[in-house]
């Protein structure tokens, strides 16, 4: 059964895209050959809780069957119609489209839609500003949105500084767009070297921890992963029931038994994420690359789960990182439900008609190293905790065969 929903909420506190008061948001997503009609339900589902995130109220939703999207409107020129004169009639303050749009999109939808137009990348952007807190996120963030500001210059004149220099420094007859594509360019390779200057602060630190054993959190956003990080190093980091709630780094010591490690929770990931964006935060993610476990933390109540395996799969293997050491932590247990079939029902058992404990028989759960918990309601934590003491002895051993006092 496909199920979607609309999310809502109350403004409580200001936010980069909106101004003050609740926007009012429509999303527009297109089956295709590559995208079925579930699958398109889906990722608007996990749009409307984007724009919920970023404090945006969904009221609508337009859907499209084509072979590819439209190469100038993104739906066809029918449907294209029918939402303009939606937001027309209905105060829409914004229209969210679930792919990337081309510049070239991006000004034809422009033209003939009175409000602002967003994408999922600049949705997603949106939100990591938001969360970004230290120096290091918020320069990768600032860096993310040059580089997908850049080919969407024209046709979108914000003057994003003060022309710099003075009579003499222009070129001849240069356009104020080349004018606005030159200060962006600057402005990318400046933050880039910023980074790079992070990045060795960054490395300074890493090598001051000493030879521990290192643990990193990863997984889908929204999976858990700063939950069972507060668990297990009995501190405060921020979790909430929102995607993204996590963009800074965070590493802790944490002591099981007579076993010490650092664990670190990251960035979550999300389907369609830009490849420009995780470029932009692989300093981020150097947690990762240094990690000698991985823990991957999925969300076993969410009804597509293993996409989201997947994906964070995915992303990894992108980092280089895929064939390091890792376990599969299935988070979320104590949400589980599932729909039982009428004992009549002759049709093959669909994903949602599985028991918690078919599930865990079933062969993603076999095939790889894995538990089932709830960071939430603490259930088989002690179980999670003794895999983690025995993986990291493990790598304990090998880096000091001879602190047997340890075993």
């Amino acid at each position: 059964m496909r199920l979607f929903f609309l999310y809502t909420i109350t403004m409580k506190k200001k936010s980069t895209l909106i101004d003050q008061l609740t926007e009012r948001t429509v999303l527009v997503g297109v089956v295709s050959q590559h995208q079925s009609e579930e699958q398109t339900f889906e990722y608007l589902n996990e749009l409307a809780f984007l724009a919920k995130t970023a404090g945006a109220e969904t009221v609508k939703v337009f859907t499209q069957k084509l072979e590819k999207p439209n190469s100038i409107t993104f739906v066809g020129s029918g449907k294209f119609q029918e939402i303009a004169k939606y937001v027309k009639e209905n105060n829409i303050d914004t229209v969210l489209f679930d792919d990337e749009l081309s510049p070239a999109q991006l000004r034809n939808i422009q033209k003939d839609i009175e409000c602002k137009v967003l994408d999922r990348t600049n949705l997603i952007l949106d939100i990591f500003a938001q969360r970004a807190q230290t120096s290091n996120a918020r320069t990768q963030v600032e860096l993310a949105q040059y580089q997908y500001l850049l080919p969407r210059l024209k046709g979108m004149w914000t003057h994003l500084e003060r022309q710099r220099g003075g009579i003499g420094l222009r070129g001849p007859g240069e356009k104020e767009i080349e004018t606005d594509r030159r200060i962006v360019r600057d402005k990318i390779i400046r933050l880039k070297n910023q980074l790079k200057k992070i990045d060795k602060q960054k490395e300074v630190q890493r090598k001051n921890r000493g030879k521990l054993v290192r643990v990193a959190l990863v997984g889908y956003t929204n999976a858990g992963k700063s939950t069972l990080m507060n668990l297990i190093s009995k501190s405060d980091i921020f979790a909430e029931n929102k995607l993204f709630a996590t963009l800074d780094t965070t590493v802790r010591k944490v002591v099981i038994e007579n076993m010490p490690f650092l664990l670190s929770d990251t960035v979550g990931f999300i389907r369609k994420l830009p490849h420009h964006l995780v470029e932009s935060f692989k300093s981020t993610l150097d947690e990762v690359s240094e990690a000698d476990i991985l823990l991957h933390v999925v969300d076993i109540s969410h009804t597509n789960f293993e996409e989201q395996v997947e994906v964070v799969t995915s992303t990894l293997n992108e980092l280089g990182v895929g064939d390091k050491k890792n376990f599969i932590v299935f988070n979320k247990i104590d949400a589980y439900t599932y729909v039982k079939k009428d004992e009549d029902d002759l049709t093959p058992k669909l994903k949602e008609n599985y028991t918690l404990d078919e599930l865990k028989n079933m062969w993603f759960a076999k095939q790889n190293n894995c538990i089932f918990i709830s960071a939430k309601k603490k259930q088989n934590i002690d179980a999670f905790k003794k895999l983690l003491y025995n993986e990291t002895k493990e790598v304990h051993k090998i880096r000091y065969p001879y602190d047997s006092f340890l075993y």
